[in-house]
């Protein structure tokens, strides 16, 4: 077969963990597949160098210093215990002492100027997979084994100028993808690529998005037509709720393309919400598994799921931290535009619109965003349209967005009233309410005191029948 493979951060930040990285490449290796291996940053740098980039002007010198020669002893304690070969050791060092170097220089002169723009960011958030992804690669040389590191930009994933979450441009990079790594392949070298990073039209370094990792395993599978990606972590795979809420929650074996998609965007957070974007369209499947239990199978995500596992609802997930806005004002009735011009401003304004609803008589809007953007959302509502076409404003600040996902509700009568029947018995009350036409997933909002036993229940209705 020909596997892409992705290692989480928490998998590799000491050398039992990043020794048993080696032994699953390797083990899948002498079974005569082929290998592309993408690598995370180590566990916690992402989020070290992120809380700089936000407290920039806090930051003293020292402080700074402290973090980056911190980075650089736990990169340099790997190399220390996992690379054997001194000589491949010492250049491996120099690599990371210039790369530290690098690290440095662009950190302090952004201090220095005590602002951090979309693009330095970028810049700077590349730091933590370029420094992971040679010790992997030499690791895996240290083991017998022929590889090759590259970055998103080596490797020739392009994308557009929108830096924190630029998109690829898929065509050219399928093209330059495909060029550089089928060589590597048939002189049976194994590729290990940076995840999270690309580079745009002018070559400034990008990110993908956080946990873009994902998403550059599949852009990557999709350029060389790779039959399976593998997502490895620390969990078995996709549950039917989470663990934390429900106790006997289940991995599934087996999810649609579609019902991942809804998974990952609906509170899951084990896949990156746009990875199942570059493999939509192809044959390619992906399977989540754990490195630390690599005798699980783990749950297999395809565009044809066996009959079998068509169950009505496959998984129960919540979204926390939410906030709920009603607008309200006889300017909203019969006036075409006005619902386009309150999320174009919104979305101007950085605020993403999580869940909407519209009373047929027009008379109210109500919308879901991130309890981090209720701020911003109520400023720009006041300021754009309060008085005007909005009279009114009201804020549920502590709600909770619960889904229930599965392909076997479509056309299946009683689903909707199976759940508010069930969450009606614990007296919980449904603030609102949405279903897509594809029947794939119903939606509703509830106060969040009550998400956890509105979880079980519904667990309970539906999984453990």
């Amino acid at each position: 077969m020909r596997l892409v493979m992705k290692f989480g951060g928490s998998l590799l930040d000491n050398e039992i963990k990043l020794n048993n990285v080696i032994n699953i490449i390797k083990s899948y290796y002498s079974l005569n597949n082929e290998i592309v291996v993408i690598i995370s940053a180590l566990n916690g740098i992402t989020d070290k160098i992120l809380d700089i980039c936000d407290h920039i002007k806090k930051f003293n010198k020292e402080s700074l210093y402290l973090f980056l020669k911190n980075t650089e002893i736990a990169h340099t304690n790997l190399i220390e215990k996992i690379v054997l070969d001194e000589k491949e050791k010492s250049k491996l060092l120099q690599l990371i002492s210039n790369l530290m170097n690098e690290f440095r220089d662009v950190l302090l002169g952004i201090s220095i100027l005590g602002e951090v723009t979309p693009k330095s960011k970028d810049y700077l958030l590349s730091f933590g997979e370029r420094l992971s992804t040679p010790i992997v690669s030499c690791a895996l040389n240290s083991a017998g084994l022929k590889s090759s590191y590259l970055n998103g930009k080596e490797v020739g994933i392009l994308t557009n100028s929108h830096f924190g979450d630029a998109k690829p441009l898929m065509d050219t990079t399928k093209f330059r993808v495909h060029h550089k790594i089928e060589p590597l392949l048939k002189e049976k070298t194994i590729p290990v690529v940076t995840g999270f990073i690309g580079c745009d039209q002018n070559g400034n370094i990008t990110t993908i998005g956080r946990g873009g990792s994902d998403y550059s395993a599949t852009i990557i599978a999709a350029s060389i037509n790779a039959d399976e990606v593998w997502l490895w972590g620390d969990i078995d795979g996709l549950m039917t709720a989470d663990p934390k809420i429900v106790k006997d929650a289940i991995v599934l074996e087996e999810v649609s393309v579609s019902e991942a998609l809804e998974l990952s965007m609906f509170g899951s957070k084990y896949m990156h919400p746009r990875a199942l974007e570059p493999i939509m369209d192809s044959k390619i499947s992906v399977r989540i598994r754990n490195a630390n239990n690599i005798d699980h199978p783990g749950t297999l995500i395809t565009q044809r799921p066996s009959f079998t596992s068509n169950k009505i609802v496959k998984s129960i997930t919540v979204i926390r931290n939410t906030a709920l806005i009603d607008v309200s004002g006889g300017g909203l009735i019969g006036t075409p535009g006005t619902a386009a011009k309150i999320f174009d401003a919104l979305a101007k304004n950085q605020v993403n619109i999580m869940m909407i609803s519209q009373t047929p008589s027009e008379s109210s809007i109500t919308m879901v965003v991130k309890k981090q953007d209720i701020d911003k959302a109520i400023i720009t509502l006041e300021l754009n349209f309060l008085g005007k076409l909005i009279k009114r404003i009201d804020v549920s600040d502590n709600v909770a967005i619960i889904a229930v996902v599965g392909m076997g509700m479509r056309g299946i009568k009683g689903v909707a009233a199976r759940t508010f029947g069930a969450v009606a018995k614990k007296n919980i009350n449904v603030i609102m309410i949405t279903q897509g036409s594809s029947e794939l997933n119903l939606a509703f909002v509830i106060e969040d005191k009550n998400c956890e036993e509105a979880v079980n229940a519904l667990h309970q209705e539906f999984i453990k029948m």
